[in-house]
């Protein structure tokens, strides 16, 4: 959903990946987005042996670096689309956000000196406009990308692939690594809408069958569809597919090899080097401490981790 692709190289086996979006309209202490039910569970809403960021202490050099602005509010406010377990998605209340990227926000909080975070349901391409406004950082699987990284500051925490997901037993015969002729399901904003929308260029382009693409402004909404048989397939992150597909109760399968891993970011914005420098500085507490791992392993992902916290790394090609 929020990821880059190397290329459209080629006819790479890629497994198809399907996860919830929902209303965008709710807001929660410690959480991240609304839901929706639409044929796929995205998870219980209690996660068991979630971190406890309760537990971590103030880092004196973290605090420093945060901005006053911050500091007086005593809260970091996230944007986030709670639409993408296990990433970012909304308790079984149907309120209140859940997800690793809500509970990295919530440690970040916590060494920055603060009271707690906010995490706010937004659309996806509403939240990087916001920063520095509305939301203090972006915590939505964000691939980090040349265009992002001219827009906002970006620190690297975990790296993702992308995959496909079908209907139980691939009722529609689907392809991963030959899309042309299918219906592909994505959501609306991600970098895998721009990949489905190259790729059916390229199929055009090499006078193959049409591909055609659905994009949907709920990634639940897409793995309805799926289910029901109105797309073929969905393509999104390797996590989320991974998540949606062990949630659908059978109803959805994964597809073909993960491909086009790449680094995701929290974003911050453009002007606020402070903050960036603090949230690089957080992330990095966390994981030479073993924290990201213990955040990440609750969800089944620990093994996405990176070990160096970058500010603004160079984009994947």
């Amino acid at each position: 959903m929020r990821r880059t692709f190397a290329g459209l190289a080629a006819t790479a086996a890629v497994a198809l990946l399907i996860s919830g979006c929902s209303d965008p309209s709710g807001s929660s202490q410690s959480a991240s987005g609304d839901s929706a039910s639409s044929g796929t569970d995205q998870g219980s809403g209690a996660v068991p042996g979630t971190f406890d960021a309760s537990t971590l202490e103030a880092v004196p050099e973290i605090v420093a670096l945060v901005p006053d602005a911050v500091k007086d509010r005593d809260e970091l406010r996230n944007g986030t689309d709670t639409s993408y377990a296990p990433a970012e998605f909304l308790a079984d209340d149907g309120q209140t956000p859940i997800g690793y990227d809500v509970d990295i926000v919530d440690a970040l909080a916590r060494l920055m000196g603060l009271s707690g975070a906010k995490s706010q349901t937004a659309e996806f391409p509403a939240i990087i406009p916001a920063l520095g406004t509305k939301y203090d950082v972006g915590a939505s699987s964000y691939t980090i990308t040349d265009e992002r990284l001219q827009q906002v500051n970006m620190v690297s925490y975990i790296t993702v692939g992308s995959s496909y997901a079908v209907a139980e037993g691939n009722p529609k015969g689907f392809d991963p690594a030959d899309p042309c002729g299918s219906t592909l399901g994505v959501q609306n904003g991600t970098t895998q809408f721009d990949y489905a929308n190259d790729l059916a260029e390229k199929c055009k382009a090499d006078g193959k069958d049409a591909l055609t693409v659905m994009p949907l402004d709920l990634q639940t909404d897409v793995s309805t569809k799926v289910i029901g048989g109105q797309y073929d397939a969905t393509l999104a992150d390797t996590t989320v597919i991974g998540w949606t597909v062990k949630q659908s109760g059978g109803k959805l399968e994964q597809i073909g090899e993960d491909f086009g891993a790449a680094p995701q970011g929290i974003a911050v914005a453009k002007d606020d080097t402070e903050l960036a420098g603090a949230v690089q500085a957080g992330l990095q507490y966390l994981m030479d401490n073993g924290y990201l791992a213990d955040i990440l392993e609750p969800y089944g992902v620990a093994d996405v981790a990176l070990t160096t916290a970058e500010l603004n790394p160079a984009a994947s090609e």
